[in-house]
């Protein structure tokens, strides 16, 4: 289990470390679904009959990316180079590598390509801190789920259009 004390998760050090974990990730994310936002391109490929509603992908983008930054956080405080740091990061820049491929390039495959890479890093973080630190794991299980719904819609829109 993590070594991990509330007393350490509660310095200003640690403090400061969460807030810019969160910052990172929402700025990063925000910049990014500003940039890539869905348009007319999107609207007129075939979708599945089980394609969700635009509004919902904010909020739940939002409630995942709070998930992942406190995930993240707990991650670098108590291993800062570790294997799960390392899935962490790499999850993230397969995350952000997603929407642009997605929405701005067009690739429907490619964009596949990467989202099962992110889940199988995803899938991953959740096994390597399982043991380590089983919240940061616990919190990563939402992140999986939507993702592996992300993916089977992902997979349906390219082979529809």
């Amino acid at each position: 289990m993590s070594t991990l004390t509330v007393s350490e998760l509660k310095t200003p050090r640690a403090l400061l470390l969460l807030a810019a974990f969160i910052l990172v990730v929402f700025a990063v994310g925000a910049m990014i679904g500003v940039s890539t936002a869905p348009g007319e391109w999107y609207a007129s490929l075939n979708k599945p009959p089980f394609n969700p509603p635009n509004w919902l992908f904010g909020p739940v983008w939002s409630t995942l990316y709070v998930l992942i930054a406190v995930a993240g956080w707990r991650t670098f405080m108590d291993d800062p180079r570790g294997l799960g740091m390392k899935l962490w990061v790499g999850q993230m820049l397969l995350n952000w590598a997603w929407s642009p491929t997605w929405f701005a390039l067009h690739l429907l495959w490619p964009a596949f390509i990467i989202i099962a890479a992110m889940l199988a890093v995803i899938v991953w973080f959740i096994v390597a801190r399982w043991n380590k630190d089983r919240l940061s794991a616990l919190m990563f299980l939402p992140y999986a789920a939507w993702v592996g719904f992300a993916s089977v819609l992902n997979l349906s829109i390219a082979i529809l259009n």
